[in-house]
């Protein structure tokens, strides 16, 4: 019949001698090839019985296309000799363990296969007993003992029924029942790629949908959890350590050159397009109003008068050198002499008296300057070609590249420091904000906000593009190894399937009989 309980193995899943059976006693120490499937069916069995007559794992050389192991694509096959000894078993082991993309078949998958194949054989078991009671039901009604009989009888058979439908069902989901290519079969194998698509497309809708993010993330209150977390002190501390660690990081990666090519360019272009003129006239201006200019000239009168005073003959020198050559040397000493003590009293005097004549004069100037920086488009139009041409100078282009290597400096030592002012700064920062968001609602919420409608521009710009990672995902796994994998992992839940068709069809098919009894008196 091509049943599961068949006793030789042909075709069957849970055969008790276990030749090309999954659900063998002893299966997994099976040899690393089969036989063809044109293998007469009466070749003689080896020595060592069901070990030398496993399938060969899935994807090996010498296993068929569409096989599930045997070779030719069948459940059955004769044995080749030696198949069971230990380097076919450790060949068969290394290849269940090959990696494939997205997954590989470990050792956990084969401890939860074993526990497959022991509820197969539970399953196979409760099946050849109730064909043994519809055996024995069958001949105790013909021998004359008693209608019992054929309430044992309907219920046994109603159970065999039951079981073999199910176990097509069962079946069906991973490979080809007997090897036979029936329509919607082995829909694992056959279906993965659809079915990767619609768990993808059921992924994106039900679980990347705008309204169950917010939904989601709203439930979880992050605004106050975070809030809660960060004034800590200890989380603090290391959130700003990985700041610090992120900070090196990216300063690490920038180049010099390019970041100080970027740093130069937008400094002069950013001083090249503005104006500086009426910006310095008015601060001028206010500096001249609030006087705050008087101790520059406090500084340069003082200043003045200290070196008047140390080079005096320096200055009765450049008297005497622009006389005329004509007047006697004593005249023109005489003169520099005269000069020099006048120049040296008239800054003492403006050192000395804030109410000098010419302390007036400079305010003045400087006021009339102020004004014509914002007004006179003369004055404002020299102190542009004076900027420009301040800018062109290859000094100054060369401060403004330095200065990205002495900021660069500045905030490596900073990073690295404990101690440091930005650390220090930033982990008072992190634990005010903390404290902030744990106590205000308002934060909180807008906090929160921000995060839900970045999720949601994400998951709804993104949702193709996150879906395909489950459908690419699973495309890409080998489909013997993906039934497999699956099988290990909900078959053995699968076999109760078929223990309750068992159960629920003799219950049934006892039902059946006994209202049909009734009926027909």
């Amino acid at each position: 019949m091509g049943s599961e309980g068949s006793t030789d193995g042909a075709g069957s899943e849970g055969s008790v001698d276990g030749a090309g059976s999954e659900g063998s006693a002893d299966g997994a120490a099976g040899a690393v090839g089969s036989a063809p499937r044109s293998a007469p069916r009466s070749a003689p069995r080896s020595a060592d019985g069901a070990a030398g007559r496993a399938r060969s794992a899935p994807g090996s050389p010498d296993a068929a296309p569409g096989s599930d192991g045997s070779g030719a694509g069948s459940s059955g096959h004769a044995t080749t000799s030696g198949a069971g000894t230990a380097p076919g078993r450790a060949a068969r082991g290394a290849r269940t363990r090959t990696t494939l993309p997205g997954f590989a078949y470990t050792e956990a998958d084969e401890e939860k296969q074993r526990g497959v194949r022991r509820m197969k054989l539970t399953a196979l078991g409760l099946l050849v007993f109730v064909a043994i009671v519809f055996a024995l039901a069958t001949w105790a009604g013909k021998a004359g003992a008693g209608p019992w009989t054929g309430y044992v009888a309907a219920a046994a058979e109603a159970g065999m029924v039951g079981a073999l439908a199910d176990w097509f069902a069962v079946t069906a989901l991973f490979r080809h029942p007997l090897g036979i290519p029936i329509p919607h079969t082995a829909i694992i194998p056959n279906k993965k790629d659809q079915l990767g698509a619609s768990l993808g497309s059921f992924v994106g809708e039900n679980f990347l949908s705008g309204d169950v993010v917010r939904a989601r993330l709203r439930a979880l209150g992050i605004g106050g959890r975070l809030g809660s977390w960060l004034a800590e002190p200890a989380h603090a501390d290391r959130v700003t350590a990985e700041l610090s660690t992120a900070l090196r990081g990216a300063l690490t990666v920038l180049r010099d050159s390019d970041v100080q090519a970027v740093v130069g360019e937008a400094i002069t272009r950013r001083a090249d397009n503005a104006e500086i003129a009426p910006g310095v006239g008015k601060t001028l201006q206010k500096v001249v109003a609030d006087g705050a200019h008087h101790r520059a000239v406090d500084l340069v009168c003082a200043r003045a008068h200290d070196w008047l005073v140390l080079h005096s003959d320096s200055v009765m020198d450049a008297v005497e050198g622009g006389a005329p050559g004509w007047t006697p040397r004593f005249v023109d000493r005489k003169v520099g002499e005269r000069v020099y003590r006048e120049l040296l009293r008239f800054v003492t005097e403006m050192r000395d008296m804030p109410g000098h004549p010419a302390r007036g004069a400079i305010d003045r100037f400087l006021t009339d300057f102020a004004a014509d920086l914002q007004s006179d488009t003369d004055t404002r139009a020299r102190v542009e070609r004076m900027k420009s041409d301040l800018l062109a100078r290859s000094e100054v282009q060369d401060v403004i590249a330095s200065a990205w290597s002495s900021v660069r400096a500045m905030i490596m030592s900073a990073a690295e420091d404990d101690r440091s002012e930005l650390r220090l700064r930033a982990r008072s920062s992190l634990l005010s904000l903390g404290a902030r968001l744990a106590s205000d609602g308002r934060l909180q919420s807008k906090l929160e906000g921000w995060i839900e409608d970045a999720a949601v521009y994400v998951v709804t710009t993104y949702r193709a593009e996150i879906t395909s990672l489950i459908s690419d995902t699973v495309a890409s796994w080998d489909a013997e190894h993906t039934s497999r994998k699956i099988e290990a992992h909900i078959g053995r839940d699968l076999q109760f399937i078929r223990i309750n068709g068992t159960v629920v069809g003799a219950l049934a098919g006892l039902l059946i009989y006994t209202v049909a009894h009734a009926l027909g008196g």
